[in-house]
């Protein structure tokens, strides 16, 4: 399966850090009741991911929560130590991004939107996407053709969709 508008999204476990460091997140307990603003990139701190896409949420998570978005979640195969100090770096905690590692790639299989890349170091990475979810329902989606694109899966374009 690859993500789509209709889809229920599966169950998966995301990590995340907590006060008392890593913590799970369950899927179904993160997107029940809930209009959430998912987005999901290649690998925190590479080139598009820290340059255009995670800024492109970070511009917009004030108007996603002006139109009903409960939470803005960003998803990558990395781990939560990683995805922490990305989301301190680039102001996207502070924006109020949630920062969810997928570190064996459960959800983003389960999802089909798992490729690799091994000459960099890319194994069962998420391609570029975002979506919005409610009630564990996919409402809208943007999936990029190329990990190097961020056009339909930026906030903008998402948010025209909301």
């Amino acid at each position: 399966m690859t993500i789509a508008k209709g889809d229920t999204l599966p169950d998966a476990t995301f990590i995340t850090m907590g006060q008392e460091g890593p913590q799970s997140v369950e899927a179904a307990d993160l997107f029940a009741d809930k209009t959430v603003v998912l987005f999901a990139l290649p690998g925190a701190f590479t080139g598009v991911c820290t340059a255009a896409h995670m800024p492109s949420f970070i511009r917009t998570a004030d108007q996603f929560r002006e139109k009903g978005a409960d939470r803005i979640v960003c998803v990558s195969v990395n781990d939560p130590f990683v995805m922490k100090a990305w989301g301190d770096s680039t102001g996207a905690t502070e924006a109020g991004i949630e920062m969810l590692a997928d570190p064996v790639s459960e959800f983003t299989k389960a999802v089909g939107m798992n490729f690799s890349a091994p000459p960099i170091g890319f194994v069962d990475r998420s391609q570029r996407y975002a979506c919005i979810v409610r009630n564990g329902e996919v409402t809208a989606v943007g999936v990029e053709a190329s990990p190097g694109e961020c056009d339909l899966s930026g906030g903008e374009a998402l948010l025209e969709q909301m």
